[in-house]
This record gives C-alpha cells, structure tokens and sequence, in this order.
C-alpha cells in the first residue's frame, strides 16, 4: 500500500529515519480511502496524526449522504482513529471553505463559466491551509487518500497518474504546486483498484470498508448546482432569451445558471433537429444554442498555468503533449505554447466538444504518466 522506497536506507514513507520517529498528518475524509491511508501507516508504526476538516453547515450536512466531510463522516473518521490508536483532530474550516471555494464557485457560474471546485478545494484549502498547519504540528509529510503518484524523479518529486485510470484523480490536482508536492504523500496511487482498497480496510476491521463513495460536489445537494446559486445569490440568476448561432430567438429561460456548454436536454425549445448549448453570455442574459458540431473547439486559451515540468514553463516556444480538458475525458495529443510564464494557448490536433470556461486544462508528458501541471481555460 505505501510509497515505493528509492533505497534501503529510506522508510516506506522516504526519510531517512526509523518509522516511529517520522511524524505524517492524514488528511481523513471520513472515506474508506484517507482511513486506510491512516489505518496502513499507523500499523506500520509511523506517528500518525488524523486531521479532518469541517468544511460547511452540520445541519445541512447531516441531512446529505454520500458528500465529504459532512457530520456523519466526521464521526467515522473519529472512529478510526479510535480504533487505531492515534490522535484524531477536528478543524473547523468553514469561512476559509466559503471565502475560497464557494463564493468564487457561486460568482464563476453567474459570469457563465462552469467551475470545478474540488480543484479550487484541494489548492486553496487542503493543500495550502491544511497543508501549513501539518507542518504547525512538525510533520514531516501530510498523505492523503487520492488515487495519484508521487515519484521520485531525476531532478525532484514528480507527479504521475493513478495506476488505475478509473481512479485517476490526477486532472483535480494538477494546481499542486512543486513545495506541496515535496511534503505531500499519497499512499493509494500505485493500487489498481478500488477493491484493492476496499481489502486492505477490511484487514484492518474498519468499519467503513463497504462505505459508498462520495458521487457529488459535498455542498451540492443532489448535484443541483443552480439552487445552491439561487441560495448564494438571491435574485441574481435573471431571466432572458434562448438564441440560435443564426440570431432567431427561439424561447425565454429563467437563467444562464441552469444551463452548461454542450447540454442537449432540458432546453424547453422542442422540435426540429437536436440543439446544444453553445455560449452562454449573462452580459446580454443569452443562452447560445447550435448544432453539435458548433461545440468543436481545437484552440483553447489557458491562463494561472501551474508547472510542475524540470525546465521552465516558457522557456520554448512550444512543446508536444497531452491534455485533459474534462476529468471523464481521457489525455488527447496537443501542442502547448507558453505566451507568458502563467498563460498559454493549447491546440488540440483532434477538435473536443463541449470545452467550457472555468473548466481545467490538465498537461501530461507524451508517453507518460507524469503530470505536467496545467491552467483554467478562460474564455470560449
């Protein structure tokens, strides 16, 4: 389950000390993923500690299965360190969760993007906040439960795709910055699957073992994202008109919020050949609708580019890649060029549908698991 050790005189974890002596902080979830990341390395004898975030309102969470850090999973997170034998804390980040994932979540869709924010969650929050205060206790890591690599490259700690594609979470991690990448450790990534994880919770006796995964944004309740809008932001979601690419206007919609780039259902316009929301414009309150080869793009405009590669970002003018511009999408052949050290233009050599603003563009090396790093697409 542990981190591959470069030579014999390093712990599974990469130190050069005894296991007893070296101190990890896991980031618990509540999961059975973070647990037996705790349960694997406190059996091994490291000095755990267990740190879990409460990151919005109880009463709302306890209502809400199957979402992260809600009061339920707090409860089993606590249980596991119990039963381990290490200390278990609670932190209460709930104003840092609001000021720096949810509001800009809430802004973003009201100006017509479409945000992912378990990757603003894990950069602002757990990577840097939680991050700090690991080392606060004198950790010499922090592991978390995600399903990617940390290798140890040529010339520093490398990132790399999940050995198990249908876990990869590599595309909601790529903003790890290289100093968080040097403390961070992440026991899961080498498995092969799930029910490789599910095993090692049942050796263990935890009692989450046969827990479901979390399916939905944990503040998203049933995956509605407009009504969480509508809650953050009352009355800002206005109402306006659904327009074809050829300027006839062809319904009303209460809202560009209820709508996202590339849906095809739920549109109210009925009848003729299928449409598809092409560009949403909250300027002029326009849902832009067209046929489905109008959402092909092939240049995509990238800019907070975070690199994780061994020379500078812009020190070429363009380099041959993979990228990822959905996480259920697989890496497609692209051309990268850096325009300053943190924007970029992409060209994809086969044309994606349904790129939108907001989203992430994930870079990999060719022939390769190792992320490069990546940046948000800003514009359609």
């Amino acid at each position: 389950m542990t981190a591959r050790v470069d030579t014999g005189n390093l712990n599974s974890l990469g130190f050069a000390k005894p296991v007893q002596d070296t101190r990890v902080v896991v980031a618990m979830s509540g999961g059975v993923d973070s647990s037996v990341v705790a349960a694997e390395l406190a059996a091994e004898g490291y000095d755990v500690v267990g740190v879990t975030l409460q990151l919005y309102d109880h009463g709302a969470a306890l209502a809400k299965k199957g979402a992260c850090c809600a009061g339920r999973d707090i409860h089993d997170a606590r249980r596991v360190a119990e039963d381990m034998g290490f200390p278990h804390y609670v932190l209460d980040y709930e104003n840092k969760f609001r000021e720096a994932v949810i509001d800009e979540f809430a802004d973003s869709y009201l100006a017509g993007a479409t945000p992912v924010p378990c990757i603003r969650c894990n950069e602002r929050v757990k990577f840097r906040d939680l991050l700090e205060t690991a080392r606060d206790l004198d950790a010499d890591c922090m592991a978390t439960g995600h399903y990617i690599q940390r290798k140890s490259g040529p010339a520093k700690a490398e990132l790399h795709a999940a050995a198990d594609p249908s876990r990869d979470q590599s595309y909601f991690l790529f903003s790890t910055q290289q100093d968080q990448l040097d403390f961070l450790r992440f026991p899961l990534g080498h498995l092969k699957s799930k029910e490789d994880t599910r095993a090692l919770a049942r050796k263990h006796g935890l009692p989450v073992a046969d827990k479901p995964d979390s399916q939905d944004i944990c503040f998203v309740p049933n995956g509605s994202y407009a009504a969480v809008i509508e809650k953050l932001r009352p009355g800002a979601a206005e109402p306006g008109e659904i327009v074809h690419l050829d300027g006839r206007v062809l319904g009303r919609h209460d809202g560009v919020i209820h709508y996202t780039i590339g849906q095809r259902r739920g549109l109210g316009i009925g009848g003729g050949d299928p449409l598809y929301v092409v560009k949403l414009e909250p300027e002029t309150r326009q849902v832009l609708v067209g046929p489905k080869e109008a959402l092909e793009t092939r240049i995509i405009p990238v800019r907070e580019v975070n690199w994780l590669g061994d020379t500078a970002f812009d020190s070429c003018s363009e380099r041959e890649v993979l990228v990822r511009v959905r996480s259920t999408r697989p890496p497609a052949p692209a051309i990268l060029r850096p325009l300053t050290a943190t924007e970029a233009e992409v060209e994809l050599l086969t044309p994606e549908q349904g790129v939108a603003p907001g989203q992430a563009c994930v870079f990999y090396a060719t022939g390769s698991s190792r992320v490069l790093g990546g940046g948000w697409i800003w514009k359609g």
